[in-house]
């Protein structure tokens, strides 16, 4: 199945921990430093409804940037700021590897998705990258950056804990 981004909750709440997907839109990478300082903040320079665990290898081409390898990183380094970047941003949909926790699923629920893409692909994943649309917080260095990405036919994605409270981790 292919969904666009940004999804909605109701059609988040359609997904069903095991549904494999692809995702076509606008994904923005986020990591440990990312998710702290915009908390910290209390804000951030773009929407964050659909967040990536992510710290990709980027180089400069053609006057932009050019993503070489976008695999994901380990999630769990994340769970403390999921409730918040939920309430804050709204954030409907995560991406990464690993799961969160049993206290981290039911912080999911009837709000958001995490879906699982499979670590050591980070060569899969750059080529369904079209653009980086644009770079923010670059001096954080850039796994830590935030990388707004275009992508089309992001995955395959597995829904690994949905917003039902459904999760592959815990079966």
């Amino acid at each position: 199945m292919e969904l666009e981004l940004p999804l909605e909750r109701r059609e988040v709440g359609r997904l069903r921990a095991g549904d494999v997907l692809c995702l076509s839109g606008t994904l923005v990478t986020a990591r440990d430093r990312a998710h702290a300082r915009a908390l910290e903040l209390g804000c951030a320079p773009v929407e964050l409804k659909s967040i990536y665990h992510c710290g990709p290898l980027v180089r400069r081409a053609r006057g932009g940037w050019e993503v070489v390898s976008a695999g994901p990183t380990t999630s769990a380094r994340m769970e403390g700021y999921i409730g918040s970047m939920l309430e804050l941003f709204g954030t409907t949909v995560v991406v990464g590897k690993g799961g969160f926790s049993e206290k981290a699923r039911e912080t999911l629920r009837d709000r958001c998705v995490y879906l699982a893409f499979t670590g050591g692909a980070g060569a899969l994943a750059a080529r369904a990258v079209r653009r980086v649309v644009e770079v923010h917080w670059l001096e954080l260095g850039m796994p830590e950056a935030l990388w707004v990405l275009e992508v089309k036919s992001f995955g395959p994605l597995v829904v690994a804990m949905d917003a039902r409270g459904g999760s592959l981790y815990h079966r």
